[in-house]
Protein backbone atom coordinates (compact mmCIF):
# COMPACT_ATOMS: atom_id res chain seq x y z
CA UNK A 1 0.00 0.00 0.00
CA UNK A 2 2.65 2.62 0.58
CA UNK A 3 4.64 2.12 -2.25
CA UNK A 4 1.25 2.64 -4.42
CA UNK A 5 0.33 6.11 -2.66
CA UNK A 6 3.87 7.20 -3.18
CA UNK A 7 3.75 6.20 -6.61
CA UNK A 8 0.46 8.29 -6.94
CA UNK A 9 2.42 10.89 -4.91
CA UNK A 10 4.72 11.54 -7.39
CA UNK A 11 2.85 11.29 -10.27
CA UNK A 12 0.88 13.97 -9.03
CA UNK A 13 3.63 15.99 -8.05
CA UNK A 14 4.88 15.57 -11.57
CA UNK A 15 2.00 16.70 -13.10
CA UNK A 16 1.64 19.46 -10.81
CA UNK A 17 4.88 20.92 -11.72
CA UNK A 18 3.69 20.50 -15.36
CA UNK A 19 0.67 22.44 -14.80
CA UNK A 20 2.41 24.85 -13.20
CA UNK A 21 5.06 25.35 -15.56
CA UNK A 22 2.69 25.75 -18.66
CA UNK A 23 0.42 28.46 -16.95
CA UNK A 24 1.39 32.23 -17.77
CA UNK A 25 2.72 34.52 -15.47
CA UNK A 26 0.01 36.67 -14.01
CA UNK A 27 2.31 40.00 -14.17
CA UNK A 28 2.47 41.18 -17.49
CA UNK A 29 4.73 44.59 -16.36
CA UNK A 30 3.22 47.89 -17.24
CA UNK A 31 1.11 47.09 -20.22
CA UNK A 32 -0.91 44.29 -17.72
CA UNK A 33 -1.23 47.21 -15.69
CA UNK A 34 -2.69 50.00 -17.80
CA UNK A 35 -4.48 47.15 -20.06
CA UNK A 36 -5.64 45.24 -16.62
CA UNK A 37 -9.62 46.75 -16.29
CA UNK A 38 -10.24 46.51 -20.32
CA UNK A 39 -9.48 42.37 -19.95
CA UNK A 40 -11.61 42.19 -16.46
CA UNK A 41 -14.10 43.86 -18.33
CA UNK A 42 -13.73 41.33 -21.09
CA UNK A 43 -12.76 38.58 -19.44
CA UNK A 44 -16.36 37.37 -18.79
CA UNK A 45 -15.57 33.72 -20.17
CA UNK A 46 -11.68 33.68 -18.81
CA UNK A 47 -12.91 30.09 -17.67
CA UNK A 48 -13.01 28.73 -20.79
CA UNK A 49 -9.45 29.83 -21.85
CA UNK A 50 -6.65 27.63 -21.78
CA UNK A 51 -5.10 29.65 -18.59
CA UNK A 52 -8.38 29.04 -16.79
CA UNK A 53 -8.97 25.13 -17.63
CA UNK A 54 -4.77 25.02 -16.44
CA UNK A 55 -5.87 26.90 -13.26
CA UNK A 56 -8.99 24.70 -12.58
CA UNK A 57 -7.09 21.32 -13.15
CA UNK A 58 -4.01 22.12 -11.09
CA UNK A 59 -6.78 22.95 -7.89
CA UNK A 60 -7.78 19.68 -8.54
CA UNK A 61 -4.42 18.52 -8.52
CA UNK A 62 -3.54 20.58 -5.36
CA UNK A 63 -6.31 18.75 -3.45
CA UNK A 64 -5.75 15.01 -4.88
CA UNK A 65 -1.93 15.92 -3.65
CA UNK A 66 -3.25 16.99 -0.30
CA UNK A 67 -5.40 14.22 0.23
CA UNK A 68 -2.32 11.79 -1.12
CA UNK A 69 0.34 13.40 1.33
CA UNK A 70 -2.31 12.42 4.92
CA UNK A 71 -2.97 9.01 3.03
CA UNK A 72 0.50 8.16 2.77
CA UNK A 73 1.41 9.81 6.24
CA UNK A 74 -1.29 7.58 7.80
CA UNK A 75 0.45 4.53 6.26
CA UNK A 76 3.87 5.62 7.06
CA UNK A 77 2.45 5.46 11.05
CA UNK A 78 1.12 1.87 11.24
Amino acid sequence: MQIALTIVQIIITVALIILVLMQSGKTQGLSGSIAGGAETFFGKNKGRTLDGILSKITSVLVVLFIISSIALSIVMMK
